[in-house]
């Protein structure tokens, strides 16, 4: 059974997630601004107040944000908080333990639903050298835990600080074979004492 709370919990996380008060959210989905105000979510009486299906259609039309992805914000379930930083602090030490899980207390988090892998973590592209199949400006969510196979996409990782995305070619004691995804690169391989890390691609929001 849906709660009453359990909706305007959702709203009120895609209001967070993009930035805005439940007011600003409601000017976005071009509402009366106090639509999703707290002193609405109630009658004089104490009674429960639900959004409406069109309002919430509104919201959901503007944030780009799926009915499913709303559904598991709502029960909770298929949704949590995940870290985030760019490709050129991914280089950095610091951000990383030895297993390439991330550590450290400058990540930004983000809601990302239907992911059950406390894991991951996402990455966001920068430049031109993975395009066409990741932009400047994609966001990327990797798992250091998850089993690598070939044709997988992956991020590496080097000792001296370069970080890559790629396709596995192969991967054993001597090091590993990458494919490049932008054909105006060379592929790789990357001798095993030079590698930090290997993470599995699971998801790319194109």
């Amino acid at each position: 059974m849906i709660r009453h709370q359990q909706i305007w919990a959702a709203l009120d996380q895609i209001a967070e997630d993009h930035g805005l008060t439940p007011s600003g959210l409601a000017r976005l989905a071009q509402l009366d601004p106090t639509t999703f105000n707290r002193s609405k979510r109630t009658t004089a009486q104490g009674k429960p107040r639900w959004p409406s299906t069109e309002s919430i259609s509104k919201v959901l039309s503007v944030t780009d944000v799926s009915f499913r992805e709303f559904s598991e914000l709502v029960d909770g379930n298929g949704a949590g908080r995940i870290p985030v930083i760019g490709f050129a602090q991914a280089g950095n030490r610091g951000f990383f333990d030895d297993a390439g899980y991330p550590v450290g207390g400058s990540w930004e988090d983000i809601t990302f639903p239907a992911l059950h892998d406390p894991t991951a973590y996402g990455l966001r592209i920068a430049g031109d050298s993975m395009a066409p199949v990741f932009r400047d400006g994609d966001l990327i969510i990797v798992s250091p835990a998850s089993n690598i196979r070939p044709k997988d996409r992956v991020v590496v990782k080097t000792i001296e600080g370069e970080v890559m995305a790629k396709e596995l070619v192969r991967r054993g004691a001597l090091g590993v074979e990458v494919k490049s995804l932008n054909p105006d690169f060379e592929d790789r391989f990357i001798p095993a004492d030079q590698i930090d890390w290997v993470a599995r691609v699971l998801w790319c929001s194109q």
